[in-house]
């Protein structure tokens, strides 16, 4: 069941206003393991900003079969595991003092979800936090809303993961946006994919198994959709997650994925959206070819388009904006925020 909370709460991540002086600086770390993907990032604080030091990212398939078990498998698991192990050994080769590890939807709607997390911290020693979906939005905001074009009007954030998608609405404020309203919808990349079935989406009917689960999708709006503001003007539309990432660089036909080219970019809707109907129309094959796509994303990237055309539906904006950020940026500003840093 989706959920919802409106909210008029201070900026996500108001902490100390002034600047951290005089003590030692740490070593911050950040672990998101989400449906799909496990990623890390090891920062320090520098001037106003953060350097990262280490990073790692792994499609490991956490949530693999859990929309017809209800539970996380044990290959999924094993292969989550082996990700985490990874993860952790970076944070102790860092040094890392100060850290913290979250986990997503897949442990939220798994009935195994709290076991695998006690079997995470006995073999690798991580504590994942698995948080609820009002924290996960937020999160995503105070990791990208630094890359939300300029203006007055409101602006939609979104984050397509694998099981659920966060939209978060926010209006302008003094130092960082504040949250109007968020929702989740169960739908990610694995959810909506393993809903509609792979037979269905590469059949010669794909283009129709497409539409369906972009109304899918966007009957999961519509509570949301009641919140959103009568006026359209100066909206602006500012996507997180590999599906937007990974368009925006079909987008520039790049060889090869280059971050310093996709983060903070802005793509015309009406390219998004010719980028989405291509894709729904291909096969599994051509998906594979594009090199932004590979095999690794191709199974799953046309479940993504759906989604982000559901979101052009509900937010016409007139630009997309891409973040190669989030939540593990997000983290990381929290993190320092408490200890007096301003970023």
């Amino acid at each position: 069941m989706a959920q919802f909370a409106a909210t008029a709460s201070a900026p996500p991540g108001a902490g100390d206003p002034h600047s951290h002086k005089g003590a030692t600086r740490h070593t911050y770390g950040a672990v998101d393991l989400g449906t799909n993907n496990c990623r890390l990032l090891i920062a320090r604080p520098d001037d106003g900003t953060f350097t990262v030091l280490d990073a790692f990212s792994r499609v490991v398939k956490l949530g693999e079969g859990l929309g017809q078990t209800g539970r996380l498998s044990q290959p999924a698991m094993d292969r989550t595991v082996a990700a985490l192990s990874i993860c952790a050994d970076k944070l102790r080769r860092r040094n890392v003092s100060l850290s913290r590890s979250v986990a997503t939807e897949a442990c939220r709607r798994a009935e195994n979800g709290c076991e695998f997390v006690e079997r995470v911290r006995v073999e690798t020693g991580l504590a994942l936090d698995i948080i609820p979906p009002q924290e996960e939005a937020r999160l995503a905001v105070l990791g990208c809303h630094k890359l939300l074009e300029p203006g007055d009007g409101p602006a939609l954030i979104f984050d397509i993961g694998g099981g659920s998608t966060e939209l978060v609405l926010v209006e302008p404020g003094e130092v960082s946006p504040r949250i109007r309203a968020w929702w989740s919808a169960p739908w990610g990349v694995v959810s909506l994919t393993e809903t509609e079935g792979r037979e269905a989406i590469e059949g010669k009917d794909r283009v129709a198994a497409y539409e369906r689960m972009r109304q899918r999708v966007f009957r999961s709006f519509a509570r949301f959709v009641d919140m959103l503001p009568e006026s359209r003007e100066d909206i602006r539309l500012l996507g997180t997650s590999g599906t937007v990432t990974t368009l925006a660089s079909v987008h520039l036909a790049l060889p090869s994925y280059d971050r310093r080219a996709v983060d903070g970019l802005q793509v015309p809707i009406e390219s998004m959206r010719e980028i989405n109907a291509m894709i729904a129309r291909m096969d599994l094959a051509e998906r594979s070819a594009l090199p932004c796509i590979g095999a690794e994303r191709a199974d799953m990237v046309v479940a993504g388009c759906a989604i982000l055309d559901a979101i052009l539906d509900i937010w016409p904006a007139e630009r997309l904006g891409i973040a190669d950020r989030g939540i593990r940026e997000g983290i990381l500003r929290a993190l320092m925020a408490r200890d007096g840093y301003v970023l």
